[in-house]
């Protein structure tokens, strides 16, 4: 199993965004230091919480200060800008990052930010598949493209010069363009299906229920199956909420007691959920009564903590539980303590990760 690293920051409403941004680029750097193989940053326009706005200028922070980890967008929420723009800034970041980068798309979830892009009731699905045609197609093409969508219009016919170069949108360093994944959210997520069946990969969120990650297999299999590629479990990365400490009783106490950033995590997507209409997330089954979902309940169902066999320990069960995955990916949250968010990444590299695949081959660590 390898190690990755997922981060859809939550951060206090009163911590300075510099302290924040610092501290997140900190722990890719500790990511790869660690021997982690890849690293996800995601995006939000209109979250004073969850505030890295662009994962693309966040991940291009990171080039020089990581040497060997993959870096994903995670996600770029394609609804909200134009294809064009996308292709091109992924292309490019692709060439800066000598092709290090995964290219994780989304719809977004965020309705705020759909909101503040005009589309809050639009078919953000329908943008979300014209857009990533498109930007596959600048990708495939040649100018002067002729793109017309419902949404958007990519051309360049009546500008182009050719000889000088004018006209033409960039093309990405891997061909014929970075690995694509997706993120899966939805229970029995139909549009794992049909990620499946372009190509691209999933990876299930640190916010459900076992069940629902257990879901997801079943059907990235079965879009491989329809265009007759192999289901290889290496493919699928799933994010987990893990905090290892080197006591348990530090473990529980970080990652459960009231000003627990774990707990404030939870607290907001709760929050979100609910308005949403997507409680369904936190329940172990549909029929669960919705005043039983309490942030106690998630926490203790969502987090796993302790020490680094008793974190070996869960981890295998979990693992057995949802299926064989290729990738955990450490989901991230807030530094509340510097000190301890670093110990349990380097607790989960250095002394978990041995313990879990000694485990698999049978042997003692």
């Amino acid at each position: 199993m390898q190690l990755g690293f997922f981060t859809m920051p939550i951060h206090p409403l009163d911590k300075d965004w510099r302290q924040c941004l610092r501290e997140d680029r900190a722990a890719f750097v500790l990511a790869d230091e660690l021997g982690f193989t890849e690293g996800y940053v995601g995006e939000h326009l209109t979250d004073a919480a969850e505030n890295i706005t662009s994962c693309m200028i966040f991940i291009a922070t990171l080039i020089e200060a990581t040497r060997s980890i993959r870096l994903g967008t995670g996600t770029v929420n394609l609804p909200n800008t134009h294809p064009a723009a996308v292709a091109a800034h992924v292309a490019m970041l692709d060439h800066l990052l000598d092709g290090r980068l995964i290219f994780g798309i989304s719809p977004g979830g965020l309705l705020s930010d759909a909101e503040v892009f005009g589309n809050l009731d639009a078919n953000r699905n329908a943008m979300f598949l014209e857009a990533i045609d498109q930007v596959l197609a600048i990708w495939a093409g040649e100018p002067p493209y002729d793109l017309a969508g419902e949404y958007w219009t990519v051309s360049t016919a009546r500008t182009m010069m050719r000889e000088i170069g004018q006209g033409l949108l960039p093309k990405p360093l891997q061909r014929p363009h970075p690995p694509i994944v997706v993120t899966a959210v939805a229970p029995f997520s139909k549009g794992v299906t049909e990620a499946a069946a372009r190509g691209w990969e999933p990876i299930s969120a640190n916010f459900l229920m076992p069940a629902w990650v257990a879901s997801h297999w079943p059907k990235y299999a079965e879009g491989c199956a329809r265009v007759g590629r192999p289901a290889e479990h290496a493919a699928w990365r799933v994010a987990k909420s893990v905090f290892v400490a080197d006591d348990a009783a530090t473990a529980r106490a970080y990652a459960t007691d009231p000003d627990s950033p774990y707990r404030y995590y939870y607290k907001q997507l709760l929050t979100k959920l609910k308005k949403n209409g997507r409680i369904e997330l936190f329940k172990k089954d549909r029929d669960m009564p919705d005043e039983a979902v309490t942030l106690d309940y998630v926490c203790e169902e969502l987090v796993i903590h302790g020490t680094p066999d008793a974190v070996a320990e869960k981890l295998l069960a979990f693992r057995e539980e949802v299926g064989p995955f290729g990738t955990l990916l450490y989901a991230g949250h807030d530094w509340a303590d510097l000190a301890l968010a670093r110990r349990s990444m380097v607790l989960l590299a250095e002394e978990v990760r041995p313990r879990i695949e000694a485990a698999e081959a049978g042997r003692t660590p």
